[in-house]
């Protein structure tokens, strides 16, 4: 099945639906940019770009480019910021992102030192940040059986760097306070719903999306939220959505995880469950992630830069991995490509036989090898599907 990607200007979000053969767009390349970020970062993104090279070279005719922009550390040492301008012009002629992990906490306190992460979701309004959480049988996770998708809004919510035009959502007027803004839109609240809705359409789950607030206490904030996600539910039918209090859904996650689907989350609660989903199946090395637009999407772990292990060729690949195979199936579905479909899927495939088999895992999943004995099992296994 092959599917093209057809935007409602009405309801705010791009759904796939299925496309005719031979509606193909002619030849073209998909052009990924791929920035490798800090610490861990160097180690774990050139190895996944392998294996992503590796699942589209088993795809005939399929012309995938990428190329890389400075970000991070490095860009700072190099070219005197962070974030350089002519990143984000070249990002604009990418189809898609690879982001690695930013080791922003370290940075001076200097106006070249920004954390990227937030100003390129801004910058290209990749407002929906997915976040799927998967145990594996052969590892020894706290539970088993679990297989949900945290949807979460990206661009507003708390975080300061997000819910304002100019400044920051933060101030301080004195000494003795401090205050925090939290914005919430109907629009932005909408667009996030409908995501939610069409993921769970999409999986093979329960068909069903919780919804995750606090409008007892929070009540113009949530209640705008909820109001808004409740009006959605009434164009899917055949989703059933349920609500939960975050703190209540917080010990629900923890007890019985099982029996969510698709978690739709406001941006700071999102985030903070998505931690703590992730210390469920293994912790963060098992947490990939995906920040989503209209146009633009760009794979990006959830997990931080680990500078305690940088250098050592120890870290995890897996979530990194797992980001730019949802970026390929993205990439996918927006332009109708079904060989980038089967890339992504073929990565999938691989990475489950090597953690079935269980030879060359990671010390964080029991085993004795490196990332890069990790990367290269991957990569063998991409070349046997």
């Amino acid at each position: 099945m092959e599917y093209l990607i057809v935007s409602n200007t009405r309801k705010h979000v791009e759904m796939a639906v299925p496309r005719k053969r031979g509606d193909r767009e002619s030849h073209m390349q998909y052009r990924i940019g791929v920035m490798e970020g800090d610490d861990i970062g160097l180690e774990i993104v050139p190895r996944t770009v392998t294996i992503m090279e590796a699942a589209i070279a088993r795809e005939p005719g399929l012309d995938v480019a990428f190329q890389r922009f400075p970000v991070g550390w490095t860009s700072y040492l190099e070219h005197g910021h962070t974030l350089p301008q002519t990143t984000l012009d070249g990002l604009e002629e990418m189809h898609g992102f690879v982001l690695g992990p930013i080791g922003h906490a370290a940075y001076p306190k200097k106006p070249e030192c920004v954390n990227p992460h937030p100003i390129i979701r801004r910058q290209f309004d990749l407002f929906a940040n997915l976040r799927p959480t998967k145990s594996h049988p052969s590892l020894p996770m706290l539970h088993q059986g679990v297989d949900l998708l945290i949807v979460r809004e990206n661009n507003e919510g708390f975080q300061p760097d997000r819910n304002m035009m100019a400044g920051c959502g933060e101030f301080q007027p004195n000494e003795h306070n401090a205050f925090s803004v939290r914005v919430i839109s109907r629009q932005k609240s909408g667009r996030i719903a409908r995501i939610a809705f069409e993921a769970a359409r999409q999986r093979d789950g329960k068909r069903l999306v919780t919804a995750i607030h606090k409008r007892t206490v929070f009540e113009l904030t949530d209640g705008l939220f909820m109001d808004t996600v409740e009006n959605v539910a009434n164009d899917y039918p055949d989703i059933t959505l349920d609500d939960h209090h975050v703190d209540t859904f917080a010990m629900h996650l923890v007890m019985s995880p099982q029996r969510f689907d698709v978690v739709l989350c406001t941006n700071l609660f999102g985030d903070i469950l998505s931690d703590q989903a992730a210390g469920l199946v293994g912790g963060l090395g098992m947490a990939p992630g995906l920040n989503a637009g209209d146009t633009k999407a760009m794979a990006q772990a959830t997990h931080g830069s680990a500078p305690d292990i940088a250098g050592r060729g120890i870290a995890n690949p897996y979530a990194m991995i797992m980001s730019c195979k949802m970026l390929l199936e993205w990439l996918g579905a927006k332009h109708g490509e079904e060989r980038l479909i089967s890339a992504a899927r073929r990565i999938e495939a691989a990475v489950e036989r090597v953690i079935a088999e269980g030879k060359h895992l990671t010390s964080d999943l029991g085993g004795g090898s490196g990332t890069e004995e990790m990367s290269a099992a991957v990569v063998a296994e991409c070349n046997e599907i």
